[in-house]
């Protein structure tokens, strides 16, 4: 199973149970003796089971299915194929072997969709954790390292994308895709901590910003 089936079950009747408190205090509850002080106490006192079975497929199935949503984005610019204020034109999967086709849909529908994908404030998506957390990285990875009696890490493992590319496929990320010259920051802007509020005014853009010279 993905998570123990005891501790699922306490934890799912922990979240009912506070949906329970919840309703009991509107206005509109009705009238249930569960709602109630002591029968929310008797319902409390139960062990509750959550039914949980091994998947059909195998758990190879299950992390395939999560890990697209963990740490990918609802769809990859590799997919878009056109974009204009009537539709949006993108690339999906046609069969189970890998055929693609493509699909159209209208700007607004496709943004839409987009944002149900948005995490809400104070979440985040499944990153690395442990010794590979990004609030811990740099210190407690060197002291693994050192405890463990491993050699230095390789610089050509830690460089960054651009000289990677530069590298291996003699090729420069920083340019234009119109005019093909060299692109120059010119600006750096302070990031989101978190998503706004819809219907807010977004004074704070994306950390970069890049233009041709």
């Amino acid at each position: 199973f993905l998570f123990p089936v005891r501790a699922l079950s306490r934890v799912f009747r922990g979240q009912f149970m506070q949906a329970l408190r919840q309703l009991a205090t509107q206005a509109d509850a009705p009238s249930d003796a569960n709602l109630s002080a002591s029968g929310r106490r008797a319902l409390y006192r139960h062990d509750w089971v959550v039914y949980a079975k091994a998947p059909m497929g195998g758990p190879a199935q299950v992390l395939n299915y999560l890990s697209r949503y963990s740490h990918r984005t609802a769809i990859g610019n590799e997919r878009i194929r056109s974009v204009s204020a009537q539709e949006v034109v993108f690339s999906v999967r046609a069969d189970s072997h890998g055929g693609q086709r493509l699909a159209h849909l209208a700007t607004g529908e496709f943004i839409r969709r987009l944002l149900l994908h948005v995490l809400p404030g104070g979440l985040q998506r499944i990153r690395h954790y442990g010794v590979l957390a990004n609030g811990c990285k740099k210190t407690q990875l060197t002291q693994a390292r050192a405890a463990l009696q491993q050699p230095a890490p390789n610089p050509l493992a830690s460089e960054s994308a651009a000289a990677f590319m530069a590298r291996v496929a003699q090729a420069q990320i920083h340019t234009c895709p119109k005019c093909r010259g060299p692109l120059q920051v010119i600006q750096v802007l302070a990031g989101l901590r978190r998503l706004a509020a819809p219907g807010a005014d977004i004074t704070a853009p994306h950390t970069q910003a890049r233009a041709p010279p």
